[in-house]
């Protein structure tokens, strides 16, 4: 049976944009449904889907009123349909889970334990690849157990399903209007501020490697860093580029180490 974690129970808000999801929708909503811990909600904001999306969630909607539908007017981007998104959250924690990607079922439990008993206001984990079917890729993403803002400067070591942010601490933060990479902006902001991130050294997720995505595709991933540098950072062309010899480093030689070859779990 499911339990809250203990007297203070904190409602953690979950946001999920979608577009064109009738694919993957269902099993992501399934696997928030499926937490052990049950203070949630989960607000999606749909991006003009075209296919079933909608109505495969309003009918999630229709049985669990912790799931919540809202629908953008025009075709904005996964930044616009966040930032909606968190306008309309009431939780004391802020994460994220796009329609696509996958939580295990003690993912919310392990993550506010570990911050009220630490008293942190930001945390991460690990998390698994699997593929566009939902088959494993034998492949585990690890992090620093103790992240810095130096670290996360040139590599973005949180993955996107696995942060957990505190509204007390931080207030709600806005999305980066850039299009890509929004996520690795948002940690940036937090680390920032707190300076090192703790992680939780386990996988808690099962992020989904889609074909054509922009993690699958390394020309991509280094324009779009390269965007964050000169955009985000506002550095200037050179120091942009020297910034980039550093991310490449880390790509390189660092970021390797903490890919892990695993046995399949799901």
């Amino acid at each position: 049976m499911k339990k809250p974690i203990n007297m203070e129970n904190p409602l953690v808000s979950i946001i999920t944009p979608t577009f064109n999801s009738e694919k993957f929708i269902t099993q992501t909503i399934k696997s928030i449904q499926d937490q052990t811990y049950i203070n949630w909600e989960m607000i999606i904001v749909d991006d003009c889907s075209s296919d079933k999306t909608v109505s495969i969630i309003a009918d999630f909607v229709k049985l669990d009123s912790r799931i919540q539908l809202f629908q953008l007017e025009k075709n904005s981007g996964t930044g616009i349909a966040r930032n909606y998104a968190l306008t309309k959250t009431k939780g004391r924690y802020i994460s994220f889970l796009d329609s696509d990607d996958l939580w295990k079922p003690e993912k919310l439990e392990k993550q506010i334990n570990f911050l009220l008993t630490n008293k942190l206001p930001f945390t991460f984990s690990f998390y698994e690849c699997i593929d566009e079917s939902g088959k494993s890729l034998n492949k585990r993403v690890e992090a620093p157990i103790n992240l810095s803002y130096k670290q996360l400067f040139f590599c973005n070591y949180v993955g996107n399903l696995t942060g957990i942010y505190e509204v007390k601490y931080f207030g709600k933060i806005t999305i980066s209007s850039i299009r890509k990479r929004q996520d690795w902006m948002l940690w940036l902001t937090i680390l920032k501020k707190i300076k090192s991130a703790q992680a939780i050294p386990e996988s808690l997720a099962y992020y989904r490697i889609r074909e054509n995505s922009i993690s699958a595709s390394k020309i991509d991933l280094l324009k779009h860093n390269f965007a964050v540098y000169r955009t985000f950072h506002r550095y200037n062309l050179t120091v942009a580029l020297m910034c980039m010899i550093g991310f490449l480093f880390t790509q390189l030689i660092v970021k390797p180490f903490y890919i892990k070859t695993i046995k399949a779990s799901i």
